[in-house]
C-alpha cells in the first residue's frame, strides 16, 4: 500500500486518538463527581457502575463501528445500549446527567443525524424528568435543571454535529486519496506503455536505417559478384572487397547502436565529411553518380541533427538506389542564417506525388504503403524519416513527378533543434 493510501486510515486514528482523550476526561469528571455526591451509598455505586460499562461498550462495540463508519445493526444496537446505561446512571444520581457531553457526541457519530438528535434532547430532559419523578426539588431548582438541560442540549448538539461533519470531510478525504493513487498507477501504467511504444519506434527506425539498409547492399554486391565472378573476376573482387566494408561498417553501427551511441560515421568526423563518405561509398556500390556539395559556412551543428541529417540522406539514397532507376544523384548540405538543410535530388523515374499522398493516408488508417515505390514496402522509410526530422522541431518534403526524378528536403532550425538536444 501507497503512503498516500495509508495516510487517511492513520489521520482517522490519530484524530480518533483525541477524541478517546475527552471520552476518558468525561468519564473521570462524571464519576469523581458522583462520588462527591450526596446519595446514598448503593445509589452511587449504581450510578458508577452504570457509568463504568460504558467504557467497554464503547471500546468494543462504538469505537470500530464509529472508525469503520459502516451502516448495520449495530448502528442500533450501540446507541441503545448507550442510551440504557446513561438512563440507569442518571436514574441513581443525577450528578451521572454530566457524562452527556460525551453520550451526545458518541450518538451523532452513530446514528443518522435525526435521530441522534431526537435521543440526544431525550437524553438532556432525562435529569429533569427524574427529579420531577422523585418529587424532592422545589420549583427554582426544577428550572435551573431544565436550563442547563436546555444549553447542554444546545451545547451537546452542536459538538456532535460539528463532529459528525469532521468525520465525514475525513472519510471525503480518505476517498479523494483513494482516487488520486488510483490515478497516479494510471499515469504511470499509461507513462511505461508510451515509453514501451516510443523505444519501439526508435528501435525500429534504427534497425532499418542502419542494418536493413547496410544488409540490403550486400544482397546487391553479392548479386553482382555472382554476375561477374566468371566474365570479370577483377570486378567481382572489388565488389567482394565492398561486400567486406560494408559488413564491417554494418558490424560497427550495430554496435553502436545497441550500446545506444552516436553513430560510427560521426564519431570522429564532421557531417559533411560523412555524407561525403555515403556518397562515395553510394557511387562505388552501385554505380551511380552522386555529387555532393557543402553551401554556406560549414559548422559544429547538435548531434542530434547530424543524425538526423545523416538518416535522412542514407535513406533517400537507399530509394535512389532501390526504386529511382536514376543515373545520377545529388546530395546538398547547405548551412543558413538560423537553419540547416539538406536536399537529395535524382533524376530517376519519379513518382505521382497526389497517388503518394493518398497511400500516406491510407497507412495513417493501417493500410500499407507509401510512396508509390519510393519507400520501402511497408512505407516506415519516409514515415520513419518524417518522424525523425520533426522531433527536432524540423520539417521534410517530397516533391516528385512521373519521369521527372525525385527531391527530398529536409529544413531544421538550428535554435530549437539545439533546445531539443539539450
Amino acid at each position: 500500500m501507497t503512503r498516500e493510501a495509508r495516510r487517511a486510515p492513520e489521520a482517522r486514528v490519530r484524530w480518533f486518538g483525541l477524541w478517546d482523550s475527552y471520552f476518558v476526561i468525561c468519564y473521570l469528571v462524571t464519576t469523581g463527581l458522583v462520588f462527591t455526591s450526596g446519595v446514598p451509598q448503593g445509589l452511587r455505586l449504581i450510578a458508577i457502575g452504570a457509568l463504568t460499562l460504558v467504557v467497554p461498550w464503547y471500546a468494543g462495540l462504538g469505537r470500530p463501528l464509529m472508525l469503520r463508519h459502516e451502516s448495520d445493526r449495530r448502528n442500533t444496537v450501540f446507541p441503545v445500549g448507550l442510551f440504557v446505561l446513561f438512563g440507569v446512571a442518571t436514574a441513581a444520581d443525577l450528578m451521572s446527567s454530566f457524562a452527556l457531553f460525551a453520550v451526545v457526541p458518541m450518538l451523532m457519530m452513530s446514528l443518522a443525524t435525526r435521530p441522534a438528535l431526537v435521543l440526544g434532547v431525550l437524553g438532556n430532559l432525562l435529569p429533569v424528568t427524574m427529579m420531577w419523578l422523585q418529587g424532592g426539588a422545589a420549583g427554582p431548582a426544577v428550572l435551573f435543571v431544565l436550563l442547563t438541560s436546555l444549553l447542554g442540549i444546545a451545547l451537546s448538539a452542536l459538538l456532535g454535529l460539528w463532529i459528525k461533519r469532521v468525520v465525514r470531510q475525513n472519510k471525503e478525504h480518505a476517498a479523494l486519496i483513494e482516487e488520486l493513487r488510483q490515478n497516479r498507477e494510471q499515469v504511470a501504467r499509461l507513462s511505461h506503455q508510451a515509453g514501451i511504444s516510443a523505444e519501439r519506434e526508435r528501435l525500429a527506425r534504427e534497425i532499418h536505417d542502419t542494418l536493413a539498409q547496410s544488409l540490403t547492399s550486400i544482397i546487391s554486391l553479392v548479386q553482382a559478384v555472382d554476375a561477374e565472378v566468371e566474365a570479370a573476376p577483377a570486378a567481382a573482387r572489388q565488389h567482394l572487397a565492398l561486400v567486406g566494408r560494408v559488413a564491417k561498417e554494418s558490424l560497427v553501427e550495430a554496435r553502436a547502436f545497441v550500446a545506444d551511441r552516436t553513430p560510427a560515421s560521426l564519431q570522429e568526423s564532421s557531417l559533411a565529411q560523412a555524407l561525403r563518405r555515403q556518397a562515395d561509398g553510394l557511387t562505388a556500390q552501385t554505380g551511380l553518380l552522386v555529387r555532393f556539395a557543402v553551401e554556406g559556412d560549414e559548422r559544429p551543428l547538435p548531434m542530434a541533427v547530424n543524425v538526423v541529417l545523416l538518416r535522412a540522406a542514407q535513406e533517400a539514397g537507399a530509394n535512389v538506389r532501390k526504386h529511382a532507376d536514376a543515373r545520377a544523384m545529388d546530395m546538398v548540405l547547405r548551412y543558413g542564417a538560423g537553419r540547416v538543410g539538406l536536399r537529395v535530388a535524382d533524376d530517376g523515374n519519379g513518382f505521382d506525388g497526389a497517388a503518394a499522398s493518398a497511400a500516406e493516408r491510407d497507412e495513417e488508417r493501417g493500410a500499407a504503403g507509401q510512396g508509390q515505390g519510393q519507400g520501402d514496402g511497408g512505407g516506415f522509410g519516409l514515415r520513419g524519416m518524417a518522424a525523425r526530422v520533426a522531433e527536432i522541431g524540423g520539417e521534410m518534403s517530397v516533391v516528385s513527378e512521373p519521369g521527372a526524378g525525385t527531391a527530398v528536403e529536409v529544413k531544421v532550425p538550428l535554435e530549437e533543434a539545439a533546445d531539443e538536444e539539450r
